[in-house]
């Protein structure tokens, strides 16, 4: 599990967003060198036929910096990079330290030059008893932080973070941070351990008046593989990000993870028995949602299990897949400072054909929030080799399915709202209560009956369910499915639902692994 919340509180500092409007120039370069379209791929390929070597730490007493200590040190705003100039983009550096113990560089990009930005301690401010820290030739940033003026707003706000491995986040204009995509992922809950690529480089291109999206490249670089990236994040309603990766791997890589994202699930209404919490739901997101190549949509809710799953959606060609956050109510978590009803989903939107693979779900045992307990990533079936270079290209979208910016779907089906789990009346049997949205081909009328057209499929290799029933949820105006089933002796069965009208989907398709706890 990967412990994040000192990675949010460290990239979202209030204070330095009330920075007064004071200008200041730009860090200083240590170097010029010429920068083109394919320059961080050649370096990537040729990075891959040598032996890896890990860089170097910071000093000592940075990285033994406590979390109390960390935060007494930020970014000052007043002295972004670009604070100068009239554009609607600003970028922000994070020092090292903690959690981040090796360096990497940061360039910009500017009239073909890439231009390595030197590390500054007075670029950073802290309170009165900041921690005093050397400064060496081994010292560096430990990634950025970009910031936009939306439109109707005076001040630079953030909407997207690179800090950490191959971490990234990025948020919607209206939203909160919560989950975050990494550039790849290598062997995620295998026994003999996962093994986390870093980005080492940034390229950020500089912007000029008008520009209405930011271009960032990114050098990859692990003891299995190297990698070139772009990405393109244009900010908005959703923030939006075209991703453009070239692999190099130095072995077979036969567990590869394309396009993954962390997140944090750890219960709500279908769990909430074992934990003792005011608060009725914690979670970043509540379920995987997956387009597959047959043009189902297949919707997984999350669970914290008590021990480690692992499921894999087989699939050809998705069209695509991304953890979402359905719960939108403050009322579903009734948190008034973590506002996890702000969470963004991301979306994964596949460019070209990804051919054979599996949308594959780790799902760990976590007992805190404070923990990133899933992991969610397309599996190629073919391991990637070395020798050659390996593409993928798709697009991201951070933000929620409703409002002009949600990521696409099919339409003519109703959306899962929410699941219910629990007993029976006569505590015999589990019954599970499937809540879908209001919608046109899901028509249920107000009194129970009279659903001419309407069949229910209810499936388990394992488990004996009932027939199951459709009545008309009032609350949300859309159709509640309820069945109930028996799971004998197995401790984990698996459940499949959906509804058609006269042969035809007008349901996203439920899927569920109930466990024994």
């Amino acid at each position: 599990m990967t412990t994040r919340r000192a990675f949010l509180a460290a990239g979202t500092s209030a204070l330095a967003l009330l920075a007064a409007p004071a200008r200041a120039a730009m860090p200083r370069f240590l170097s010029s060198e010429p920068f083109g379209p394919d320059t961080v791929r050649d370096m990537a390929r040729a990075l891959s036929v040598k032996d890896f070597m890990l860089r170097p730490s910071v000093p000592e007493p940075w990285m033994n910096l406590t979390y109390d200590e960390y935060r007494k040190i930020w970014f000052d705003t007043q002295k972004a990079v670009w604070a100068e100039e009239d554009l609607p983009f600003e970028m922000d550096l994070f020092h090292p330290g903690l959690y981040f113990p090796r360096a990497v560089e940061v360039d910009v990009v500017s009239a073909g030059q890439a231009n390595r930005l030197a590390f500054d301690f007075d670029l950073f401010t802290g309170t009165e008893d900041a921690p005093q820290l050397p400064v060496d030739e081994t010292m560096g940033y430990s990634g950025l932080r970009l910031r936009h003026q939306f439109p109707g707003e005076m001040k630079h706000r953030e909407f997207a973070v690179f800090q950490g491995a191959s971490y990234f986040r990025a948020i919607g204009a209206a939203h909160a941070y919560g989950l975050s995509a990494r550039g790849l992922a290598l062997r995620t809950g295998d026994p003999e351990g996962e093994e986390f690529p870093d980005f080492i480089r940034f390229w950020v291109e500089e912007p000029v008046p008008g520009d209405d999206r930011m271009v960032v490249h990114a050098l990859l670089d692990s003891p299995s593989v190297t990698g070139a990236y772009r990405f393109e994040v244009t900010p908005g309603e959703a923030c939006e990000m075209r991703v453009e990766a070239s692999l190099f791997p130095r072995v077979d890589l036969d567990h590869v993870g394309i396009a993954p994202l962390t997140s944090m699930f750890l219960y709500d209404q279908t769990n909430r028995h074992r934990f003792k919490d005011f608060r009725p739901a914690i979670h970043d997101n509540d379920g995987l949602l997956i387009w597959n190549g047959a043009g189902e949509m297949l919707w997984r809710p999350l669970a914290n299990p008590v021990s480690l799953q692992v499921s894999s959606f087989v699939d050809d060609s998705p069209r695509g897949f991304g953890l979402m956050q359905r719960a939108r109510r403050l009322s579903d978590f009734a948190d008034l400072e973590a506002h996890y009803h702000e969470r963004p989903g991301l979306w994964i939107e596949p460019e070209g054909d990804w051919g054979p693979g599996v949308v594959r779900l780790v799902e760990i045992p976590s007992d805190k929030e404070i923990y990133d307990n899933i992991v969610a990533y397309w599996r190629p079936r073919e391991p990637l080799r070395p020798g050659r270079e390996h593409r993928f290209a798709y697009r991201m979208t951070w933000g929620d399915e409703d409002g002009g910016a949600a990521p696409p779907r099919r339409d003519d089906v109703s959306r899962v709202l929410d699941t219910h789990m629990g007993l029976n009346f006569n505590k015999d049997a589990w019954l599970a209560a499937i809540d879908f949205a209001e919608h046109p081909a899901l028509d249920v009328p107000e009194r129970f009956g009279a659903l001419e057209g309407l069949t229910i499929r209810i499936n388990s290799a394992r488990a004996e369910t009932s027939e199951g029933i459709i009545q008309r949820n009032p609350e949300t105006g859309g159709a509640r499915l309820a069945f109930t089933f028996d799971p004998g002796d197995y401790d984990a069965v698996e459940l499949r639902a959906q509804i058609f009208r006269d042969g035809a989907a007008v349901s996203e398709v439920w899927l569920y692994r109930w466990t024994r706890s």
